[in-house]
């Protein structure tokens, strides 16, 4: 089994946007987005803020 690769905040920024911008679904962007590591990034930076804290 392989390792999915780290999120990449710039690439989720530009999914989002395409959303923002109407030239996707939000079906497909929530897919694009899950698929993509925004549950990785959100939870590292929970746990960071958590750290801090």
């Amino acid at each position: 089994m392989t390792e999915r690769p780290a999120p990449n905040p710039a690439k989720l920024l530009d999914q989002w946007m395409e959303w923002e911008r109407g030239e996707t679904t939000p079906g497909r962007v929530m897919a694009n987005l899950k698929t993509g590591g925004l549950p990785d990034l959100l939870k590292a930076l929970v746990e960071a803020a958590a750290a801090a804290d």
